[in-house]
């Protein structure tokens, strides 16, 4: 089972909610889950936060669902009793942050400050919310701020939007961003899940930036793959490079020197982060050839094979340059 915080990572997105009616709870949850983001922060800011919660989790169970603007530990303990997996809050208080590492609970207190980020490494914790993230000094203050202690990382969350979350989460220190970009207020209240699903579903798409960047093509000897890429480059200019495994024609057709996954060959999926691309995958049911990933020097996924052909085709994701 993976911790909680590898699973914030790998959703990279944490939408956060206000509830003002238990019965938009399920709706909204499900209009996330289906834009491809099956977690949640909701915040205590509402009498029905709890309730809400404890619906969200009955309903979906497979949903990782926190509790937001917790400020004390008694909203702590309701939060946990109504299903919540992981406590935020928006300031450092020892109190509050204390009384969940005793009981196991992740927690991730607001810090914006060295001062503060100092205390919660005092405390123990290997991850905070970075808020208000950008009134606080946005990327450059995390940058900043984060380099003299080693592998804490930040959870953004304030001002955080499609426009700007990639810069956020192309920095290894961010382990998530929050953001209620694509749950805004209005929306929830006028019932617009489909509109809510629409705009989860972009975000996704726009964070992992899925793009075709090569076509593989099985051949049975070194010969044959020359051969196959010395036609495309007659034909359409595409220079031919040879490599050890492989000759590619230009950037677009890889042509193997053995045959290799797939039946007829291979196409190559890039992506901004091959994990959370799998993560998301594996949340519509896709398997992967495990056997097949690639890492680079940091231990991070570079690339991987899915496991069902399209057409003869394996597909593989890949790290986008």
């Amino acid at each position: 089972m993976k911790d909680i915080f590898e699973q914030l990572y790998n959703y990279g997105l944490v939408p956060v909610i206000k509830i003002t009616k238990t019965e938009n709870a399920v709706p909204l949850a499900k209009a996330l889950a289906e834009g491809g983001l099956n977690c949640a922060e909701i915040t205590f800011r509402t009498e029905c936060a709890k309730d809400a919660i404890r619906e969200v989790t009955k309903a979906l169970p497979d949903m990782l669902v926190g509790a937001g603007t917790v400020l004390t530990p008694e909203q702590a303990d309701e939060a946990v009793a109504a299903g919540a997996k992981f406590i935020v809050s928006p300031g450092l208080n020892p109190r509050v942050v204390k009384h969940c590492l005793e009981k196991g609970i992740p927690v991730l207190p607001g810090c914006a400050t060295p001062s503060e980020v100092e205390q919660a490494l005092e405390l123990g914790l290997k991850a905070v919310k970075f808020f208000p993230a950008e009134a606080a000094g946005g990327l450059n203050m995390i940058k900043s701020m984060s380099a003299p202690y080693g592998n804490l990382k930040f959870m953004p969350t304030g001002g955080i939007n499609e426009e700007n979350m990639l810069q956020y989460l192309s920095f290894d220190k961010i382990i998530a961003c929050g953001g209620s970009f694509m749950v805004k207020d209005s929306l929830i209240e006028a019932g617009k899940f489909d509109e809510i699903k629409a705009l989860t579903k972009s975000a996704v798409m726009k964070m992992l930036g899925f793009e075709l960047v090569h076509i593989g093509i099985n051949c049975e000897n070194k010969e044959e793959a020359t051969k196959g890429a010395k036609i495309i480059e007659a034909l359409f200019g595409m220079e031919c490079k040879e490599g050890s495994k492989s000759t590619f024609c230009g950037t677009d057709f890889e042509f193997m020197h053995t045959k290799f996954y797939g039946k007829n060959g291979h196409i190559a999926i890039a992506t901004n982060f091959p994990a959370r691309a799998k993560a998301y995958l594996e949340g519509q049911g896709v398997e992967f050839i495990e056997e097949s990933a690639g890492y680079d020097e940091k231990g991070k996924l570079r690339f991987i094979y899915l496991k069902d052909e399209v057409c003869g085709f394996a597909i593989h994701l890949v790290k986008k340059k």
